[in-house]
Parts: structure tokens; sequence; C-alpha cells
């Protein structure tokens, strides 16, 4: 597995990649936000840990910029910051970061943070599996997602790996509600660290790759005080 660094403040960037390799995760570090696209694109990471206040391009564009770019691999984005305000982790998810963690912090609870991330990956592994409703397609083994527009005619849809595997679990059980605490097991584990409303953040994009309206959704529909469920007959 590879990890990119993007940390400005080079004590800090060399910790991270010390404890990291000390896990077997090869690590590639840069101090930059221009830098961080570029290398993204070079050596195409498993994981990018983040952080917020960078030269040139901060990291909440950087991270806009990155779930903007299609790709065959879409990194998971452990965001940091000195920051800790509540709007500001916010922010941080809104932009497409998986997890968000405020410095100072213990080098040991980051990399429990990346392998819980990365486990949403080994936990996909050995899948061979496909679902199919009446307007979606989904298979797990190709990573492949697509939606019917009749006719026979099928469209490509491009989702980020966590929206993928979030359309995936909906479709696994069409009608099933699910609250909060149960997607974010599905998904991140029982490792997961971070504020259960990150799935708020990506329920709503996934909307808006795959809703006619996302305003008023026909299938990730919100149940009130519970958490969301889909609905589309099973083809």
């Amino acid at each position: 597995m590879e990890i990119l660094i993007v940390e400005d403040e080079a004590e800090i960037a060399q910790l991270i990649q010390l404890y990291l390799e000390k896990e077997g995760f090869t690590c590639h570090v840069c101090r930059d936000g221009i830098n961080a696209l570029q290398m993204f694109q070079e050596q195409k990471p498993d994981l990018i840990i983040l952080d917020l206040m960078i030269p040139g391009l901060d990291g909440l564009e950087v991270c806009a910029r990155i779930r903007q770019k299609p790709g065959t691999k879409d990194p998971f984005i452990l965001m940091l910051t000195a920051k800790g305000e509540e709007i500001d982790r916010i922010i941080g998810l809104s932009t497409g970061a998986d997890d968000y963690m405020v410095k100072p912090f213990s080098p040991k609870e980051l990399v429990a943070r990346v392998r819980a991330l990365l486990r949403r990956t080994l936990r996909q592994g050995g899948q061979s599996q496909t679902y199919r409703t009446q307007h979606f397609f989904i298979d797990i083994d190709q990573r492949l997602a697509q939606r019917n527009l009749g006719s026979g005619e099928m469209e490509p849809l491009d989702l980020t790996t966590l929206e993928f595997d979030l359309l995936a679990t909906f479709m696994s059980y069409p009608g099933r509600v699910w609250n909060r605490a149960q997607l974010i097991d599905k998904l991140w584990g029982s490792n997961f660290f971070g504020d259960e409303r990150v799935v708020d953040t990506h329920v709503a994009r996934l909307r808006k790759k795959i809703e006619p309206d996302p305003a008023s959704p026909t299938f990730v529909k919100t149940v009130i005080g519970v958490g969301y469920k889909f609905e589309d007959s099973v083809a």
C-alpha cells in the first residue's frame, strides 16, 4: 500500500513517515498543494494524508480537485489540521475527505485510522458479486457501476470509492433502513474514529450523481430520525 503525505512541517512529515514505514507502508512526501496534485497523478497512492494549511493550494482545494479527477484509483483522504473548530471538520468532510484529525495527534492513533480506512478495500477482497435493480447495476469484483437509461442502454457512473461502496451497500438490501452507525460499520469497520455525520456528506454526494433531483431523491431516501434507505425495484 502506498501513502502520500502532504505536510509542510518537516518534523511532522518525518514522524508520520517513520511510523507508517514501520508498519510496512510505502510513503512519499511533499510539502505543498501543487506538488501534491502532481505526485497524486504520478504515484497513484492508495491513501493521502493531507494537511489543511499548506503552501500553493490549501488542503481543501487539493482534496476537491482530487475528487474531481476521474481515474483508476480513487484514494482515501485523511485530512490533518491544527484547527479544531467544528466548522473546519464539516468543510473538510464536505470536500471529500474520508476522515479528519486535529493536531497535535498521536502517531499511533494516526496509524490506526490509516488501517481503518484501508480496511474498506481489504473487506471487499475475494468477492465476486453483482447487484441489479431497475435503474442500476453494480459489479463488486470489477468495481463497475452503471445506470440504466432504458432500451438496454447503460451509462457508467463516475463514483468515488466510498460512493461506490455506499451504493453497493444500499443495493444489497433494497428497502432496508440503515442508520448511520450501521453504514459506518459496513463501510469503515469497527475502527472508525470520525464524526457520524460524514455519512450525511457522502450520501449527499452520491445523490448528486444518481438522483434526477438530488433535493427530492427518488432512490436514496431519508428516514427521519433513523437514517437512509434505497428504493428501486429489483430487476
